[in-house]
């Protein structure tokens, strides 16, 4: 069973990557302002869920952020703060409003010439959800999987506690646990601009892009996601340290499943619960 996970994980970065020419996104990317081009059924759905999420959170998250995170330097380096006319060019290539995607035939097509996706923000999500449904089709019905401390999917519960695995939520800079939730048939996902930063007029500024306007996002120092999927909870993090504590907010409230742990920035911030209840989470 190792042996076939790691080729699933293999498939899955070899389609998903930004970083090789060869991937399935990559050609996604060159091509598909010239015509519609054809993908994998599954990485399709992940667009649409993509899409989904994009509505839903008014714009605060986005898969199509490829020219803004090459413009700060965030994809190859070096970490810059562009101009506001390259922020400006930027941001026109960005928006998944400019994404056609038809499914009948399972086609994607840009409307704006420079559109690139990176599924950095959902992509570790995503493989973790197809790993945990490679291993049920063998059988198995409880399990805790993790890709680093950002993604965490767990199915069923451990034989000594009924309310699920517990995972601890850490701190983004200091060395403490903000809290621990109790995962059973729910995953985890949690941004943070933890070690990818640049220092701008003595500001620490993040690799997590607000979209919306073309800089950093601001105001949120952490924020962890329980959801439904592993990359539903990713986006979901990412959208919610974006978009902020009113957003989240507004989202948790209209669907159900869904709850947050938000950090705001500040030295003497608390954080702040969404949708759980006492049996699902402790503090400390």
């Amino acid at each position: 069973m190792s042996e076939e996970a790691f080729r699933l994980l293999d498939a899955l970065e070899e389609q998903m990557t930004v970083y090789r020419e060869s991937s399935e996104i990559s050609r996604l990317n060159r091509h598909a302002f010239a015509r519609p081009v054809r993908i994998e059924r599954r990485l399709f759905g992940l667009l649409q869920l993509a899409a989904q999420i994009h509505q839903q959170t008014e714009g605060a998250y986005d898969i199509t952020t490829g020219a803004l995170i090459k413009a700060w330097g965030f994809f190859r380096g070096p970490r810059r703060v562009p101009s506001a006319e390259e922020r400006e060019a930027a941001r026109q290539r960005t928006g998944m409003d400019k994404v056609v995607l038809d499914a009948e035939r399972t086609t994607v097509r840009y409307q704006q010439a420079g559109i690139e996706i990176n599924l950095g923000s959902i992509g570790k999500g995503h493989a973790l959800d197809r790993m945990a449904q490679k291993l049920r089709s063998r059988g198995y019905r409880r399990m805790l999987l993790h890709g680093g401390t950002s993604s965490v999917y767990a199915e069923g519960h451990p034989a000594e506690e009924e309310r699920g695995w517990p995972v601890a939520i850490l701190h983004p800079w200091e060395r403490r646990r903000l809290a621990c939730v109790w995962l059973r048939d729910r995953a985890l996902g949690t941004s943070a601009a933890t070690h990818q930063h640049l220092e701008y007029n003595g500001t620490k500024l993040g690799h997590i892009l607000d979209p919306r306007t073309g800089w950093p996002a601001c105001g949120i120092a952490s924020a962890s996601v329980l959801a439904p999927s592993a990359a539903e909870a990713d986006a979901l993090s990412t959208a919610f340290y974006v978009g902020g504590l009113e957003l989240a907010r507004r989202y948790c409230a209209a669907h159900r499943g869904v709850a947050a742990i938000l950090l705001p920035e500040g030295e003497r911030a608390e954080p702040v619960a969404i949708g759980l209840t006492p049996q699902e989470f402790s503090w400390n």
